[in-house]
């Protein structure tokens, strides 16, 4: 296993020790927060908890069904106990995050922002000073005259481009039937206000800017350590 198997394992172990029995946990996308279910089922087998999850993709959900956890929808009412969430990158003190790798941001943004608490589990090599840079913005645009959205994209960003799919012809088309841009950006100091003006431009459904969203972040360490980082 490789170092940075070792510290995505690390951190999602810190954040499956938040799990109590009878809660419902949103549950967002991606290899490390895979890593966070499967050691969930192993606690509700040891402790026999009572959970729900709320998974934000189909792979998450089949998943959970294949470990035999319960899945659900978000309630009408209240919000989620917890939410579990990895990041493409995140801003070390803000914990203003960039997500959407997996191209299911607009769905974790859905469930990240209904819940009282939370978590994001990361490596180390996750952590930036500030967003942007070699680290593309996600942005899901619809199918619908894409090329004139793309455009104007563009002229909001350094570079923009249509996510192509691997192993199929044709661009990445989410669970919600859109398609992905990858917007760069040479430093985000200000990312409130790129994401403001990208969600103005008309076929623009939402961006992977995750801002003052996460109360605390769990960083898995080549060392073998996990930080905990709050939100300042």
């Amino acid at each position: 296993m490789s170092w940075v198997e070792k510290a995505r394992l690390s951190a999602a172990a810190q954040a499956v020790r938040e799990l109590r029995d009878g809660i419902t946990i949103g549950l967002g996308s991606g290899n490390t927060v895979l890593r966070a279910l499967e050691l969930a089922a192993e606690t509700v087998k040891k402790e026999h908890l009572r959970l729900s999850f709320v998974p934000t993709s189909y792979q998450m959900e089949m998943a959970a069904r294949r470990l035999g956890l319960n899945t659900t929808v978000l309630p009408d009412e209240k919000d989620l106990d917890l939410a579990i969430d990895g990041a493409d990158q995140i801003q070390w003190r803000s914990l203003d995050m960039v997500k959407g790798g997996g191209a299911a941001l607009l769905r974790e943004k859905i469930v990240d922002s209904s819940t009282k608490r939370l978590i994001i589990i990361v490596d180390e090599r996750k952590l930036a000073k500030t967003l942007g840079g070699e680290q593309p913005i996600p942005v899901e645009i619809v199918p619908f005259c894409y090329q004139a959205t793309l455009a104007k994209v563009k002229r909001l960003s350094e570079k923009a481009i249509l996510r192509e799919g691997t192993g199929k012809v044709g661009p990445v088309v989410t669970d919600n039937g859109n398609l992905i841009v990858d917007a760069y950006f040479r430093n985000l100091r200000r990312p409130e206000i790129i994401h403001e003006k990208l969600k103005n431009v008309p076929g623009v459904i939402e961006t992977g800017l995750f801002l003052s969203m996460a109360d605390v972040a769990y960083v898995g360490r080549k060392d073998g350590h996990v930080d905990i980082l709050r939100r300042s």
